[in-house]
């Protein structure tokens, strides 16, 4: 069944729907959302994508990032999206937005209106393979020494989004704000 993508322009205004692989390879705006999910100590929940992942396969990246399919809402994709790749469920609220472009080896294009989401839970994941590789929590400062050092072990997404993530969040973590958010782990079966 194919996916549709919700193409977008620099305000975020939609335009139409176009197949998730055509939008790729023609290197259209869309919109998608990344999600950062940290534990009460402050960490940041990390996934290794799978090794079969159609790009940035076997790199390092935030907790979740994705697409709303054509006609859903983020409300909506974020917690599907959360619990198909990483097991989970969290409430998010959205921090920020940003627009980014990156060209893979294999030719695809990712050009997104990407908008950031941040949740707390200590609920530990449990992946789906065919998604995610590996996953480990890590504080922001030292993902940002890991990636100065190893800048290929991870997406590109998140090494332009981490600065201003630590901008906006990293001072909130200083004041105490973890035990302060107002987070839900919720039971689903």
């Amino acid at each position: 069944m194919s996916e549709y993508l919700i193409l977008v322009d620099e305000n975020d205004n939609d335009l139409g729907k176009m197949e998730k692989l055509l939008v790729h390879q023609l290197g259209l705006l869309h919109r998608a959302f990344s999600v950062f999910i940290f534990n009460t100590k402050g960490e940041l929940l990390l996934q290794q994508r799978a090794d079969e992942k159609y790009h940035s396969a076997g790199l390092w990246s935030n907790t979740c990032c994705s697409h709303p399919q054509f006609g859903e809402d983020i409300s909506g994709a974020i917690p599907r999206r959360l619990n198909e790749e990483m097991g989970i469920y969290c409430n998010t609220k959205f921090y920020f937005s940003f627009i980014y472009k990156a060209v893979f080896e294999n030719g695809l294009t990712e050009y997104e209106f990407d908008h950031v989401y941040i949740g707390i839970t200590d609920d530990l994941p449990v992946p789906e393979k065919s998604e995610v590789k590996n996953w480990k929590y890590i504080s922001l400062k030292n993902l940002a020494s890991c990636i100065d050092k190893h800048p290929e072990e991870y997406t590109k997404w998140i090494k332009i989004c981490l600065p201003r993530l630590m901008e906006k969040f990293e001072p909130l973590l200083d004041k105490n704000y973890i035990n302060e958010y107002e987070h839900v782990n919720i039971n689903h079966n």
